[in-house]
């Protein structure tokens, strides 16, 4: 039953907010090349009772006059601040709202001050849970924290909820979840704790056999690391193989020091990798817990990939302990050396619930807790040979730097790896000239 006064077939309405600009607007697209899986996946476990609706900001317009009962608002890091204005709309208006994503379940009490619920970590077992207990009572429980030990079992997304978007040609298939590093400053740390969970392989062709049926022909899985599990990363694509597709993912640098497992990627069809190059300081990484990424390797590992056949997308930071102007300059350099096709930066930012914001909060070394400010593209903490202000300052020199049309051409139509992947570095350049619309604004191009 549902509650009193209420039509017999309950609405959820999913929202994925966008971000605010520096000039206090939100950030809109024509089109999103990367769309989540997470709300197509809730709509698979959602009761076939319950309507469904799915809403993308960055391409979609948000009405808060709306037949929903429940509004599901999840987010990544600074779109969660969007979020929470959203969800403080929505209550006014009556609507029952949960949120959740890497922010909300990093510090579920400072987001809970503005939503009915809030949903810590993966939402498979919680995500029914709270359904039920709304059906029941007409009312949810503050918190829903119940970890997923397994990933088996999971049912095929409802990617046609994607597919009624403007979106690019690929969809999300995912193959596993967490890392087995815990680095200091990450989010995915808080959440796994050094945990890297897998999916039965036959469980994710079946979910790549299905973005196939809807006519796409490319997939990106969202891993956070896929070769945490080097073993288990050439049997899915001893298996992906067969179907002729071809996709992206995020990595970390290691595949490079695997030469078959390496072969066997590229030639399961991956395209294009994102990795976490991270910086040039080795005494930064080694102060954040990421000791094993040894900068001396960085660029045969980079080249390795490269050669191998896989475009190149990387993320760095800055603002690290042990860096300077002359270290921050040496990023562009190093970018423009190796022609990075993609490349995004960082500043280094403690996020709330983090070890990292502890640890510099103990310590006096946080510039502000004004999360509005935790973008991303400010310094809100003190590094220790630059100042705040200027870090900001040598940031937007970064991208200023690196995405010259110049830069830009040499990085992807004139790369000479170019000639073996047309199409990949075609699409580079377009997302390169994306990135610029944003960089102009003095936004961070996170958002694709």
């Amino acid at each position: 039953m549902t509650p009193r006064g209420k039509p017999s077939m309950p609405k959820i309405l999913f929202i994925q907010p966008t971000q605010y600009g520096t000039d206090g607007k939100l950030c809109k697209q024509k089109r999103i090349y990367l769309p989540g899986l997470v709300f197509p996946l809730l709509a698979a476990l959602t009761p076939p009772h319950w309507r469904v609706e799915l809403k993308l900001e960055v391409v979609d317009d948000i009405e808060y006059e709306t037949d929903a009962d429940i509004v599901g608002i999840g987010s990544m890091g600074y779109a969660t601040l969007r979020g929470l204005a959203m969800a403080r709309e929505f209550r006014a208006r009556g609507k029952t709202v949960v949120m959740g994503g890497y922010m909300a379940s990093m510090m579920p009490s400072y987001v809970r001050e503005s939503v009915d619920s809030v949903v810590v970590g993966d939402a498979e077992i919680s995500y029914p849970r709270l359904l039920a207990d709304y059906e029941r009572t007409g009312t949810v429980r503050p918190i829903y924290d119940n970890p997923v030990t397994s990933l088996a079992g999971l049912p095929v997304p409802r990617y046609e909820l994607l597919l009624g978007k403007k979106i690019g040609g690929m969809l999300p298939v995912q193959a596993g979840r967490g890392c087995v590093h815990s680095c200091s400053f990450c989010s995915i740390a808080c959440i796994y704790r050094g945990r890297y969970m897998t999916r039965p392989v036959e469980e994710v062709v079946r979910d790549i056999r299905a973005v196939r049926d809807h006519g796409v022909k490319r997939f990106y899985l969202i891993d956070d690391n896929i070769v945490s599990n080097p073993r288990y990363l050439e049997a899915l694509c001893e298996a992906i193989e067969p179907l002729n597709m071809t996709w992206a993912t995020q990595c970390s640098l290691e595949l490079a020091r695997h030469p078959r497992l390496l072969d066997r990627v590229r030639r399961s069809g991956a395209t294009m990798m994102s990795f976490g190059v991270e910086s040039l300081s080795q005494e930064g990484l080694d102060r954040l817990g990421k000791r094993w990424l040894r900068v001396d390797r960085h660029e045969h590992a980079i080249s390795t990939i490269a050669k191998a056949g896989i475009m190149v997308s990387s993320e760095m930071m800055v603002g690290l302990d042990g860096e300077t102007e002359e270290s921050i300059r040496a990023t562009a350099a190093f970018v423009h050396a190796l022609r990075i096709p993609i490349p995004r930066f960082y500043i280094l930012t403690p996020m709330p619930g983090s070890k990292l914001f502890d640890d510099y909060k103990a310590a006096g070394r946080l510039a502000t807790e004004d999360f509005s400010k935790y973008s991303g593209a400010q310094a809100v903490h003190r590094p220790d040979r630059l100042s705040p202000e200027r870090l900001t300052e040598l940031y937007w020199w970064l991208y200023r730097t690196v995405f010259t049309r110049w830069a830009v051409l040499r990085r992807t139509l004139l790369n000479p790896l170019a000639l073996r992947q047309p199409r990949a570095f075609l699409f580079a350049f377009f997302v390169n000239l994306h990135y610029r619309r944003y960089i102009r604004r003095r936004v961070p191009p996170n958002i694709l």
